[in-house]
């Protein structure tokens, strides 16, 4: 049976702006995401405000060529700034490990990953030995942090891909995990396995309100023994059958995860080869696949003129014109050569309409590249209450457009410090206007080698006041007021 998707979307506003992009690519430094077969996957972007000026800056993955930081000057304008020169990064997460207050990057490699510890100014170093991060020589792909009751640093979460060391590979090799936990000098690693070629790790609340570690896996080289998983960090144990976690296998690359019915609940959106799904979730604490008629999977390029499979990458719901309702983006592009895929693959951009399904508006907004995306990540870069688009590409130059979306709506940003897990990961926020409710939780992970820590983004409609109310980690209420329109909130629980 179809779930319910509309229930709280009502009194949505009715009209729809007509969503528009302006490429000002050539405001940022020329960056390629470059390599061979293993930097075919990662390409990832962090997303972060480095010196505290309350403009998102950009980490941006380099495969072969070095990764770098760009700082945003304002205007949509950004400059290289000097960062510890590493190459072989597939992507990085932006989170206050140390919660001294100023945002850190994890970095994911070919070869072994890197800590950088951030301060005033940009400024970074490597940290990764003096804070005693275990760390191998391995081929990592994902990762994902959560701070467990009692905890002042996380719990986090290293996803790797193919065992490139096994001799017996790449098909059918795919290597374990680390769980990285804090300890009183440093960090002590544990294996998580078995290890399915995992692109993506999201620890979040899932249908049943439980913290899990949800692990995205590439069937392409576990071939036929895989499927997705989740992991209990509390039971120490990976979800199976008898728990109500079904079985499913696909080409995962990508976890984006946000509640689109207005009941609490994080739907989930796994990008893979073909077919993108979404999973909704139920009020016993399962999932279902969405019905095709959503508009969500994305099976094929919408442009025509190539009839092969669509391959997806980095996912990422935000409401792009400010209507109450989040939208998605889907990152898209060929592995490099696969003749069995679509070589011109442009990406998504999928306007949820008032029924709950969703709509193809890439191209007439402007954001139809037929580059081989990766990494993306959907942000206000110029602080006008829009979300803008950011996408990382393989073997071509990184994108960068404006929202120039007219007539949108609404719009409140809500950035969040608290002590020790100074962005209360962990926590959720949940907006309510007379549209209805909107949730979202605060997370580190999901995406593609990529995500971000910065303001949370809630689109209002017509509403000039909005209830924002701060949900701890615990489930305490710690902020209940209302607040205008048009603003980011620096909310400060300390």
């Amino acid at each position: 049976m179809r779930p319910a998707l509309a229930l709280v979307l009502i009194c949505a506003q009715s009209a729809t702006a007509q969503i528009a992009f302006e490429d000002v690519s050539a405001n940022l430094p020329e960056h390629v995401y470059q390599g061979d077969w293993e930097h075919f996957v990662g390409g990832g972007v962090a997303v972060l405000d480095c010196n505290g000026d309350a403009r998102p800056d950009l980490f941006a993955a380099g495969g072969t060529a070095p990764a770098r930081l760009f700082v945003n000057q304002g205007g949509m304008r950004f400059a290289d700034v000097s960062v510890p020169r590493l190459t072989g990064v597939t992507g990085a997460y932006p989170l206050d490990i140390d919660g001294d207050g100023w945002l850190d990057l994890f970095v994911l490699r070919v070869g072994a990953n890197v800590v950088l510890q951030g301060g005033p100014d940009c400024r970074f170093k490597d940290v990764t030995t003096a804070w005693d991060i275990p760390v191998r020589d391995d081929w990592s792909t994902a990762f994902t942090a959560w701070w467990p009751s009692g905890f002042d640093r996380p719990v986090m979460a290293v996803g790797n891909y193919v065992d490139r060391h096994d001799p017996e590979g790449p098909f059918g090799t795919c290597d374990s995990h680390d769980l990285l936990f804090p300890g009183p000098d440093g960090w002590r690693a544990e294996t998580l396995g078995p290890g399915f070629c995992t692109l993506s790790m999201l620890a979040a609340r899932d249908a049943s309100g439980t913290l899990r570690l949800r692990i995205s896996n590439d069937r392409h080289y576990y071939i036929r023994e895989g499927f997705e998983q989740m992991y209990d960090p509390v039971e120490q144990r990976f979800l199976t059958e008898a728990d109500g976690w079904p079985r499913v296998s696909l080409w995962g690359m990508g976890i984006a995860s946000r509640d689109i019915t207005g009941d609490g609940r994080d739907e989930v959106m796994l990008t893979s080869m073909g077919d993108q799904l979404m999973q909704i979730a139920q009020a016993d604490g399962s999932y279902v696949a969405a019905p095709f008629s959503i508009g969500s999977y994305a099976q094929r390029p919408f442009t025509g003129g190539d009839g092969r499979p669509s391959t997806g990458w980095h996912a990422e719901f935000g409401d792009m014109d400010n209507d109450g309702r989040a939208d998605l983006f889907i990152a898209k592009g060929n592995v490099d050569q696969m003749p069995g895929m679509a070589m011109l693959d442009p990406n998504n951009l999928l306007m949820q309409q008032p029924d709950g399904t969703f709509a193809e508006a890439a191209d007439t907004a402007g954001l139809a590249s037929m580059a081989r995306s990766r990494g993306a990540a959907l942000a206000d870069f110029d602080g006008d209450g829009l979300l803008d688009v950011v996408v990382i590409n393989r073997r071509a130059p990184m994108e960068l457009y404006r929202n120039v979306t007219p007539d949108a709506g609404g719009w409140l940003a809500v950035d969040i410090r608290a002590a020790g897990n100074t962005r209360l990961v962990g926590g959720m926020v949940r907006v309510t206007t007379p549209a209805g409710v909107q949730t979202q939780q605060i997370v580190v992970g999901g995406g593609h080698a990529g995500g971000q820590a910065g303001p949370l983004h809630f689109g209002l409609g017509q509403a000039g006041t909005a209830r924002v109310e701060v949900i701890g980690p615990d489930g305490a209420i710690l902020h209940d007021a209302e607040h205008a329109a048009g603003a980011v909130m620096r909310l400060e629980l300390r």
